[in-house]
């Protein structure tokens, strides 16, 4: 009876507790001449003051108009929790600002992104060493059908195998939905006779013809689109 009691009394706190699904990206850009002093200074950064809910998985990116630069994310974790977690402290911002901000360049960015189950193949902490970031920029008043659109390629992902994370940015700039391919196997997955064509594995779900509803949405609801090449850094994240 007593623990009967007890299960109860903590209902209310299983309904209200926020799914750890919230991940903080920022992107920063060291001078040319201070790499290696930027990656050692935030490798010890990360490792002393980032690290459970809060570490850090650091990202190289190879291609696009941020290569060069440097893709920090942090967490999965939840509002309530941000909420909650505060100022970092003085000893914390002083590392930051003396030893490895001023290996900076003045460009960054900085944005939480929501994981999304129904855009998604994997898990949120299913991660790779090699991705692909596809960002999807909607026009004005459309996100709604560049989500379904997206959603529509679910099934095609699957029947190839294609580990894929879908998100969406939140209070970050203009609305954006950010698909991720987990490279399982490496970049060889990347190979045109690796799996079916795409085209091909859509129209056998969703029928003949069906790839051009998906390029009418590309053509008439999108106002940009773009896509980039990340390698994980294992050596400059949280341990």
């Amino acid at each position: 009876m007593r623990k009967i009691f007890l299960i109860c009394l903590l209902i209310p706190f299983i309904g209200i507790s926020q799914p750890k699904n919230i991940v903080n990206v920022n992107r920063v850009f060291p001078k040319v001449d201070k790499v290696l002093e930027f990656e050692k200074a935030l490798t010890t950064h990360a490792q002393k003051y980032h690290s459970g809910e809060w570490r850090w998985r650091v990202f190289e990116i190879s291609t696009g108009p941020d290569a060069g630069g440097y893709h920090i994310t942090e967490g999965p974790t939840s509002w309530e929790a941000i909420d909650g977690r505060g100022n970092l402290g003085t000893e914390h911002n002083n590392d930051w600002n003396r030893s490895v901000a001023i290996h900076l360049t003045d460009r960054g960015s900085s944005a939480y992104y929501a994981y999304i189950d129904s855009l998604s193949t994997v898990a949120i902490g299913d991660y790779s060493d090699k991705i692909n970031i596809t960002h999807y920029f909607p026009k004005i008043g459309w996100a709604g059908k560049v989500y379904e659109g997206i959603r529509g390629l679910r099934k095609a992902w699957q029947a190839g195998g294609e580990s894929m994370a879908g998100y969406s940015s939140s209070s970050s700039g203009s609305l954006q939905f950010a698909v991720v391919t987990r490279y399982k196997q490496g970049l060889k997955e990347r190979a045109p006779n690796f799996r079916k064509p795409m085209k091909e594995r859509y129209e056998t779900i969703n029928g003949s013809d069906s790839w051009d509803s998906w390029l009418d949405v590309q053509r008439n609801y999108l106002d940009n689109v773009w896509s980039e090449l990340l390698i994980y850094r294992a050596d400059l994240s949280s341990k």
